[in-house]
C-alpha cells in the first residue's frame, strides 16, 4: 500500500508480472470499486491445472509477444500439444470472442479440471478487466481469431442469433442482471459496447470464410444433436 501525489491510498499485487508502484490502483481517497466471483469445487476435491494462454500478452514494454510480430503464429499454435488436436484450440477462439465482447485484455492463464485431462472444457477465471472503457474496442483481443480463422458452428450460429434485433445481446444481459441484488450491474454504454463488439467479431468471421471457405472456418460440433435443433439453429442465422 502507499499514498499518492494526490493523496489517494493505493495499492498493488505482488506478481511476476505488471506488478509495480507504475500499476498501482488508487481509491478517491481511500474507496475503489471491484468485484470477485467464484463459485468452483474446493481444490481438494478438484485439483485445477493452469495453462498459458498461447496469445498471452508481453507485459513488457519494449519487448513484443511473439503472436503480435508473426502473422503465422497460429500456423505453429495448430503443432503444438493440445491445441493439435481435439477442441482446444477452438474453446480459445471461444475465449477469445468472450474477452473481446467485455473488453478484457488481460487473458495470461486459463485453468481446467486436471481430472479430465486434454478432453475438457476450459474454465475462464479472472475476468477482473473486462468492462472497462466502453468506447474503445481493443482489436488485439481478436487477433487469435483474425489469426486462425476457426469457430465452433454452434458459437457462429449464437452470435447471429444475438446479433439480431428480436434476440438483442445487450437486451438479454440486461435482463439477466436485473435479478442480481446490485443491479444495474452495467451502465448502458457497456451493453451497447456488446452490441458494437458482436458486430466486429461477425465481421472477422465473414472475412475469414470469404478467404478460406466456409468449411475450413466453421467446424461442425453440433452432430448427434437432434434434427430440428440444427433446422431451428440454422433457420436464426
Amino acid at each position: 500500500f502507499l499514498t499518492s501525489a494526490a493523496n489517494n491510498i493505493c495499492f498493488y499485487g505482488e506478481c511476476s508480472y505488471y506488478c509495480s508502484t507504475e500499476h498501482a490502483l488508487c481509491g478517491k481517497p481511500d474507496q475503489i470499486e471491484g468485484s470477485l466471483a467464484a463459485f468452483l469445487p474446493d481444490l481438494a476435491l478438484a485439483k485445477r491445472k493452469t495453462w498459458r494462454n498461447p496469445w498471452r500478452r508481453s507485459y513488457h514494454k519494449r519487448k513484443k509477444a511473439e503472436w503480435e510480430v508473426d502473422p503465422d503464429y497460429c500456423d505453429e499454435v495448430k503443432q503444438t500439444p493440445p491445441y493439435d488436436q481435439g477442441t482446444r484450440l477452438l474453446d480459445i477462439m471461444d475465449m477469445t470472442i468472450f474477452d473481446f465482447l467485455m473488453g478484457n485484455m488481460d487473458r495470461h492463464h486459463y485453468e481446467t479440471f486436471e481430472k479430465f485431462g486434454n478432453e475438457t472444457f476450459i474454465i475462464h477465471l479472472d475476468n477482473g478487466r473486462g468492462f472497462g472503457k466502453h468506447s474503445h474496442d481493443e482489436m488485439s483481443i481478436l487477433v487469435p481469431l483474425t489469426q486462425c480463422c476457426r469457430v465452433k458452428r454452434s458459437t457462429y450460429l449464437r452470435l447471429q442469433l444475438l446479433a439480431k434485433e428480436e434476440f438483442q445481446l445487450s437486451s438479454l444481459m440486461e435482463e439477466s442482471l436485473l435479478q442480481d441484488q446490485l443491479a444495474p450491474i452495467l451502465i448502458q454504454p457497456h451493453l451497447e459496447a456488446m452490441d458494437r463488439r458482436l458486430r466486429l467479431v461477425l465481421k472477422v468471421l465473414a472475412d475469414c470464410v470469404e478467404k478460406e471457405g466456409f468449411s475450413s472456418v466453421v467446424e461442425n460440433d453440433l452432430n448427434g444433436q437432434p434434427s430440428s435443433h440444427h433446422h431451428q439453429a440454422h433457420g436464426g442465422r
